[in-house]
């Protein structure tokens, strides 16, 4: 089985970041980037169907500048035999990212495509559902855990209501919850090694789509300030709070 796994470069989760004066995005020229948090729960859960002996292979691919390179090495780090390196320096949309990434998996031919269930950047939680969309997959959003049983792959989902177990044919396109597993951290040799492993470069242009934005961003703006909580005695004061200040009684 050959798995696919689509990773996003984003600002690291640490970081604390802050809209541009004039609105128009987000000011991250000098902030710390790293792989989006659920993207690396996909690799990591790839990684972990290879050790069982279920796959044979991962290919990891990722969209942008040169500097997504570096989170492909990172997941080269991680297990994956090699990366893909779709190059462009435009900003797509959803949409735009599923396109893509179905004309890359007609090309590869996965049996299993794993997607972060949304990046932290832009949280959309769309790529991975219009994906499955355009390639014709079964789809599983929000995976707490995926098993294979022959030409199936079962996932269990968190809803609101408890678990949901579904059996899905494959080809399949599931996107990954924080549930699902706990990433690895890389050892130093395998970093080592993912420095010999292959990694494509394919310039947007050649792939032949013509993609375009549907989207505009209005402005980007930090959320108003709010006030300190208090602490009541009592019902009678919560309820005089309420009345007297909050004014919604």
């Amino acid at each position: 089985m050959k798995i696919v796994v689509a990773v996003k470069r984003v600002v690291d989760h640490s970081v604390r970041v802050h809209p541009l004066s004039d609105g128009s995005g987000m000011d991250i020229a000098n902030a710390k980037m790293a792989m989006n948090p659920f993207c690396e729960i996909a690799v990591e859960e790839a990684v972990r169907l290879k050790e069982q002996g279920y796959a044979n292979e991962i290919v990891v691919v990722s969209v942008g500048s040169v500097a997504v390179q570096e989170q492909l090495r990172s997941a080269l780090a991680l297990g994956a035999d090699r990366a893909i390196h779709i190059q462009t320096e435009e900003s797509l949309e959803p949409l735009g990212l599923a396109k893509v990434l179905h004309a890359l998996i007609k090309q590869e031919q996965p049996e299993l495509v794993l997607v972060g269930k949304q990046s932290i950047d832009g949280d959309h939680n769309q790529t991975g559902q219009m994906l499955a969309a355009l390639s014709g997959y079964s789809q599983g959003t929000f995976a707490s855990k995926i098993e294979l049983n022959g030409d199936e792959v079962w996932v269990t989902r968190e809803l609101d209501a408890g678990l949901q177990t579904l059996a899905l044919k494959l080809p399949a396109v599931i996107t990954t919850d924080l549930r699902l597993n706990q990433p690895r951290f890389p050892t130093m040799p395998n970093i080592m090694k993912a420095r010999q492993k292959p990694l494509a470069v394919i310039p947007l242009a050649d792939l032949g789509l013509e993609l375009k934005n549907h989207l505009q961003v209005l402005s980007v703006e930090s959320p108003k300030s709010r006030k300190q909580g208090v602490r009541v005695e009592s019902i009678t004061e919560l309820v005089d709070k309420l009345r007297q200040e909050a004014n919604v009684l």
